[in-house]
């Protein structure tokens, strides 16, 4: 085995993909490893703990096995990255480094451990399934407040009918315990959900119906942003998302996944509610909301590649995600609400005591 080190470095498918829409207009647990033990030298005594310094930080794995892992941290000196349970590589306040030679695994974590303050432990985001692209960790991300959203705990994805039997495996083997289907009836019904044996399973319709399709352009983008706007508004969508939050906050419900067909507008907004009412800046959320599309890059340009022109016209506002659907539903929790704290007690009838569970089981501070 090679041994880890690091080198630091600065028509038919128009149905297809409407479906997603869905909307008319009007097993045990796997858990970050444990902190290694700080190495402090004879004679000094540990400095007391702090909060989490770090205001950036990210890992991200390639191709050839490789790992970057970069961070940049405040009233720090050197921070030790552990892989393992061993020290991978080293850096100071502000670092990216690249960790090559570590074993294959399903999910290869980092302890990130300043000389002062609270380590972080993280993954890259995706989960590199071939068959569900968009499969993602929805934490990893820092608040307004310090904190840091927990990783290995909520994922967000898309449609997992298609799911091979090895993808179904390293789900179950990553403790996938509960599957949120956000779904329409037809959808449902024409790409079941497969899922780890065990997994539980529950239908949280956010839309309550499907959806016909658009005949132009400009009504394809109309449907988009008003079908974002009736996630904030629409009975059903409100009680799916409630649903959600509540099993959110439950640790017994771990890891659980979220997801529609695309992961995308549905599983979208999900997120960008969830990671809010966690203290996530509105900048991060909609860069979180449009990296779909660069995981579904491949996905969408083989549904355009196939559709005639027309077709292809009429898609593309249905199959990118667009910072101005996404700001619809902030624009209509406004609208409707006020504030996005009332959104969460009057819209999804969430009470104090199931936001203050959700923010302590998901948040590292």
């Amino acid at each position: 085995m090679e041994t880890p080190h690091v080198v630091h470095r600065a028509g038919t498918v128009l149905a297809a993909a409407v479906v997603p829409l869905a909307l008319a207009a009007p097993a045990a647990l796997a858990v970050p490893p444990p902190a290694p033990a700080a190495v402090t030298p004879a004679g000094q005594s540990q400095p007391a703990a702090h909060a989490i310094p770090f205001t950036e930080a990210t890992v991200t794995q390639h191709d050839d096995g490789s790992y970057s892992v970069n961070w940049r941290a405040q009233g720090v000196q050197s921070v030790t990255v552990y892989a393992d349970g061993r020290q991978v590589a080293r850096g100071g306040a502000e670092e990216s480094v690249t960790v090559r030679g570590l074993p294959a695994a399903d999910r290869q974590w980092f302890r990130l451990v300043p000389d002062r303050g609270d380590p972080l432990t993280l993954a890259d985001r995706s989960l590199h399934l071939a068959s569900a692209p968009n499969f993602r960790d929805a934490g990893g991300y820092r608040t307004s407040g310090g904190q840091w959203v927990r990783m290995g705990v909520l994922y967000r994805t898309g449609q997992l009918s298609k799911l091979t039997d090895a993808d179904v495996a390293k789900l179950q083997r990553l403790g996938i315990r509960t599957d949120y289907d956000l779904r329409a009836p037809g959808e449902r019904a024409k790409a079941p959900d497969r899922i780890p044996q065990g997994t539980r399973y529950v239908v949280a319709d956010v839309t309550g119906e499907d959806v016909d399709l658009p005949a132009t352009p400009d009504q394809a983008a109309e449907l988009m942003t008003e079908g974002n706007r009736a996630y904030v508004s629409r009975d059903s969508a409100r009680k799916a998302y409630g649903a959600l939050f509540r099993d959110a906050a439950n640790p017994s419900a771990y890891a659980l996944a979220y997801h529609c067909t695309a992961g995308k507008d549905r599983t979208g907004w999900a997120s960008a509610a969830l990671l809010t009412a966690l203290g996530v800046d509105r900048g991060t959320v909609m860069r979180d909301y449009l990296a779909t599309n660069e995981y579904r890059a491949d996905e969408v340009k083989e549904i355009l590649d196939q559709a005639t022109p027309h077709d292809a016209a009429i898609l593309k506002p249905v199959i990118e995600a667009r910072a101005g659907y996404l700001d619809a539903s902030f624009d209509e929790v406004e609208r409707r609400y006020g504030t996005f704290e009332n959104y969460l007690h009057q819209g999804l009838g969430l009470d104090d005591r199931t936001l203050a569970g959700l923010r302590k089981a998901l948040l590292a501070d």
